[in-house]
């Protein structure tokens, strides 16, 4: 459940409450860059074990990846509450940093996700082709999952060949996401995952509004009706995806 419980429009605390109401018992909150790694640590270490988190550098931020920033989440890796390396990746879109980089502060923490033995959680948008050719470039050496995705058929095909889940978030409940629909039919049960990527993103009929973990029932309504199953039959499977692919999870 990838979250970011640190910028919330209510507390960590009430969002916890709320996601507890609809029977979701683990929130993975979410470093994104060198000055709120250790907000979000202790977020995670105050709530544990019902909120993880992991460490990382967003690509907006990838001017800021410094050794520094490396060394605080290497120093940090070995916590019982950290459970991956991310987010990252790249982002094209908006460019908040330039291409150059992106790519090196993703490279750089792909290999250090190798390094540590933890999985990695990826941004890509309007990026696919690098992002392919630099995760070909870690293949067999890191395992992740594609966060928030909503990209093609096409990239989604390369992500699950690299070894990689692949999570849904909100989006796939808007009216203008049937091509995202399409690609969720044909991503393997085994393979995937929801989320809410709160406060953003927020699923139908909260469109508009500030997110929160609890929201993210409407998107597995959403994949569950597409997957052809119950939505408990969806949790069972993605509960025992994010258990394998994130060992510390408990």
């Amino acid at each position: 459940m990838h979250a970011h419980l640190d910028r919330l429009e209510h507390s960590a605390e009430e969002a916890i409450r709320l996601a507890a109401e609809q029977n979701i018992h683990r929130i993975i909150t979410i470093g994104t860059e060198p000055n709120d790694l250790a907000l979000v640590l202790s977020i995670a270490e105050k709530f544990y074990p019902k909120v993880f988190c992991t460490l990382g550098v967003h690509p907006h931020e990838g001017v800021l990846y410094t050794d520094e920033a490396e060394n605080f989440i290497r120093q940090n890796a070995n916590r019982k509450e950290v459970v991956a390396v991310g987010e990252i990746g790249l982002d094209y879109y908006y460019e908040h940093s330039p291409k150059g980089p992106q790519q090196e502060a993703f490279k750089k923490q792909l290999q250090l996700a190798s390094e540590l033995d933890l999985p990695v959680e990826i941004h890509t948008r309007d990026a696919e082709q690098d992002t392919v050719d630099i995760l070909n470039k870690f293949r067999g050496q890191v395992t992740g999952l594609i966060h928030c995705f909503t990209g093609t058929q096409w990239l989604a095909e390369k992500a699950l060949d690299l070894g990689f889940n692949i999570s849904i978030s909100g989006v796939v409940t808007f009216k203008n996401a049937e091509d995202l629909r399409k690609v969720v039919q044909y991503i393997p049960l085994d393979r995937i995952h929801v989320e809410t990527d709160s406060p953003f993103l927020a699923p139908i009929p909260h469109r508009g509004k500030k997110n929160t973990p609890a929201y993210v029932i409407h998107t597995a309504k959403v994949v569950a009706e597409l997957k052809g199953i119950s939505v408990e039959q969806l949790a069972q499977a993605t509960s025992a995806n994010a258990f394998k692919l994130m060992k510390k999870l408990v």
